[in-house]
Order: structure tokens, then sequence, then C-alpha cells
């Protein structure tokens, strides 16, 4: 671990706070108590061991399992394994990619964490610089080049081995991991993904390895608040891709089940009441008048029922299925809950997102095939669909009602409708909209946001961090 030759008295206590600083940046909460709490790991833990000294810092600073990913690669940046070119790649260069993929797959057959180590710092520095960086790291000037994890694994493509390496350990009578196993069996089935386990393990290295080089090119703070992929609450719906909303899907239940506990925390405390003043008085009277056993007046609400408005079209529907699938494992916490999904016409899926509870990845293919929400073409017509809502739906609202719109509220140059929404507001107990865009893109475009803003109340909500806080707030109890 690097400390660039200055004394390890003053390099630390700044490097540990730029280390928490950048913690902060990608929404982890780290207070000034865990931060005197890290500084003691240090104290305790020293420098020697590089992870013993990742998982001290990791007690002290880390509240949720989620977190784990962004804080060791963030980690990695701030107490790197070295600087420039290691050691161990300086000593044994690969000739050229065909003898590096052959090293690699015997590394990854024989699971060798220091070789693929190696490996990884090899295959950046071979293969990973862009721009006016050498192969020896130097640059003409700050921010012209980098190294790329992408570019490096494009041009060694790691996960094209795995066939070679199941086929050398059928050839030599057991799998990688010693067992012997029959081809097609179960056994040769594990095999393959501990394999594919192993490539993903190296491609995360490179990552790490990229990250690295390119901090010390860029700057550590750079490269910390650019490269370090978010947590998945915090991954942008809009541009998400397919491997961060299965990583989102997985933290529906535990997001689902904190929501609820506070929802029925608020209701708890909204049961209490009110202090009714004039039965407080009365009971004075046998104390004097002194006031020691208030009177509150009971406050006992019913539970209350949601209807769920969601357009499913494009980009919007990554966001729409997962805060479906959200309320929808809160169902406890409400008298009742209909869905209903549109394009540019509506149709009701709250039996889909029952039924479908257990194949959350497969949602989106279910609307589409077993709902009419598509007309005579395939783009979003907010307008179109609010008023089919309120011409035939409009008896799932009621005085008891919160409806929750989904959308980015862009209407492809249609109507945008606003007296059916207005109708919708007039009967419900209140509607919120939920808009996975910025407000700054509002009405821009197409965006018919400010319009359908002057009749209900529009909330920006990017990612599943704000949309948790939007239900706990919002929901009423």
């Amino acid at each position: 671990m690097s400390t660039q030759g200055a004394p390890a008295s003053t390099v630390l206590p700044e490097r540990l706070t730029a280390f928490v600083r950048a913690l902060r940046g990608h929404g982890i909460r780290v207070g000034p108590a865990e931060t005197v709490d890290a500084a003691d790991v240090l104290k305790v833990l020293g420098l020697t061991d590089r992870e013993r000294i990742r998982e001290g810092l990791a007690a002290a600073l880390l509240r949720a399992d989620r977190q784990r990913a962004v804080f060791d690669a963030t980690f990695d940046l701030y107490f790197p394994l070295g600087t420039g070119e290691l050691a161990a790649t300086r000593a044994a260069p690969a000739a050229d990619v065909t003898e590096l993929r052959d090293r690699l797959a015997e590394a990854l057959a024989a699971n060798d964490a220091s070789a693929l180590t190696q490996l990884a710092g090899e295959a950046v520095d071979m293969l990973g610089a862009y721009g006016s960086i050498g192969r020896t790291g130097s640059s003409g000037s700050p921010g012209m080049g980098g190294w790329s994890a992408h570019q490096t694994l494009d041009r060694l493509r790691p996960q094209t081995l795995l066939a070679r390496i199941l086929a050398a350990g059928r050839a030599g009578g057991s799998g990688p991991s010693g067992a012997s196993g029959a081809p097609g069996g179960f056994t040769e089935r594990l095999e393959a993904d501990e394999i594919r386990r192993r490539i993903e393990d190296f491609r995360r290295r490179v990552g790490a390895e990229a990250r690295r080089r390119g901090a010390e090119h860029r700057g550590t703070d750079e490269i910390a608040r650019r490269a370090v992929a978010p947590s998945a609450d915090q991954v942008d719906f809009l541009i998400a891709n397919r491997e961060q909303l299965t990583e989102l899907r997985r933290t529906l239940q535990p997001l689902a089940r904190k929501l609820a506990t506070r929802l029925a925390a608020r209701r708890r405390r909204a049961a209490r009441g009110q202090i009714d003043i004039r039965r407080t008085l009365r009971r004075s009277l046998s104390t004097g008048g002194v006031p020691l056993r208030p009177a509150y007046r009971r406050h006992r609400p019913a539970r209350p029922e949601i209807v769920l408005l969601c357009d499913v079209s494009g980009s919007v529907a990554g966001f729409a299925n997962f805060t479906m699938l959200l309320v929808q494992a809160m169902r406890d916490q409400f008298s009742r809950i209909r869905v209903y999904a549109f394009v540019n016409r509506v149709d009701e899926v709250t039996h889909l997102i029952t039924t479908g509870a257990a194949d959350p990845a497969g949602l989106g293919r279910r609307i589409a095939t077993e709902a009419a929400v598509s007309g005579w073409h395939g783009s979003s017509d907010y307008g179109s669909a609010l008023g089919e809502f309120a011409e035939r739906h409009l008896d799932a609202v009621g005085p008891r009602t919160s409806v929750i719109v989904l959308g980015d509220a862009r209407t492809n140059g249609f109507d945008p409708n606003v007296p059916a929404l207005r109708r919708i507001a007039a009967r419900a107990r209140r509607v919120h909209w939920f808009n996975p865009e910025a407000p700054a893109h509002w009405s821009t475009g197409d965006s018919a946001a400010h319009a359908y803003a002057e009749v209900v109340d529009m909330h920006a909500c990017r990612n599943a961090r704000r949309l948790g806080e939007l239900v706990t707030r919002l929901l009423p109890v």
C-alpha cells in the first residue's frame, strides 16, 4: 500500500478523510463518529496487512451489505496496492495476447488469486492504454489519455476461455476444482458456473487496476467520483442496464420491509391523535387543576387504498416495474391496491403483479403480451391513456384512494389532455406523480410535466433511494 514517500502520520489522516468524503459522495452516510472509529481501526491494525485494513474500515464505516461494492472500489483507489506499474507486472510481462490468454486460462483453472491480480495488471498495461498514454504510463498532458477496463476486456475476451478450461479439466480426468464429473452431468454444470464466477472476479480485478492507474493520472478524487459504479439503490432508473436492474430487484424485499416498518410507525404515531383540551381540563379537577393525565382525541384511520397508473413504455418501464413490485410487496399496509398499465391504452394488471411476484424479471414481458396497453401505435400517449382511465376506470378511485402516476410525462407530441387528469384528481384523496426525469428536463421537448404539475403534485424520482423516501413521506396512513 503506497504512501508516496510521505510520513504516515501526515498522509493517513488526509487519505482517510478523503476516503470518507468519497463514500459520502456515493450516498453512504458516514458521520464524524464513524470517521473517528475508522481512525482508531487504522491505529490498532497498522499498515502491514491491506486486507485486514479493508475489513476493519468496512466494519467501522458501513451499515448495509449493499454498500460493500462501492466501498471496495473506493478503498482500492485510496489504499492501492502500489503506484505505477506493479513490480509483479514488470517482472514477467507477457510477450503477446496469446501468451497472456494461455496464462490466464491456467490461473483461472487453478483459481490462483495472486496470479489473477498480476495478470489483470499485465492486461491493463498491455491492452488498456488509450490516448497519449504509452505503455510506461507517460502522458503528454493530463486528461488526454488513460486506461480502459472495457478496452482491455474487449481485446482479451476472457469469457471465451470457459469451454477451453472445462475441456482441459475433462481431459485431465477432473474439473477445475479437482472433482471428477461426467460430461453433461450435474457436476459439469457446477464447474461451468464456478469458472464463470472466476472470470467475473477477474473482470473486477481488471476494473480495479484500470481505476488505480487512472487515479494516478487524473487524480484519485476525480476517478472516485466518476468511475466508481453507484450502489443499486442510487442507479438512475432511466440509464440502468440489465445487470443493474437485476441487482436492483434483489433489493426489493429488504426495501419493502423497511418501508412497511416506517409506514407502520407513522400509523402508530397518527393513532395517538391530538390532546383534547376540554377533557384534559376536566380530568385536572381531581388534581387541583394540575393536568397530570392528558386526554387525547383518538384517531383511528382506516388503511388507505392505492391506485398505480404506470407508463410501461421504453426506458420508463424499468422504473414502473420496480415500483409496481415494491408497492405489491407492501400490500399489507393498504386495504386495497389496484395497478393499471398503459402505453397509449390503459388496462388493469393487478392480477399479473400478484401472480407474478416470484418472477419479477418477466413482469414487463407478461404485461406486454397479456395486457392491452398499446393501440394503433407503440409510442406513449399520456393524453389518450388518462382520458381512457377517466372514462372507463374512474370507479376504482374514491375519497380514500391515493393515486400514484409513474412516468416521464413525455407525450410524443400528442394532446396531454390535462382535463382528464383534473377529473381523476377531483375524485381521489390525493394524486402524486413520480417522474424519473430530473426537473431540469421537465417541459423540454415533448414533455408536459409542468402542465400536469399545475394539477397534481409532481416529484422527481430518479432512483430507488429517492423512491423509498417518497413512499415513506407521501403515502397516507
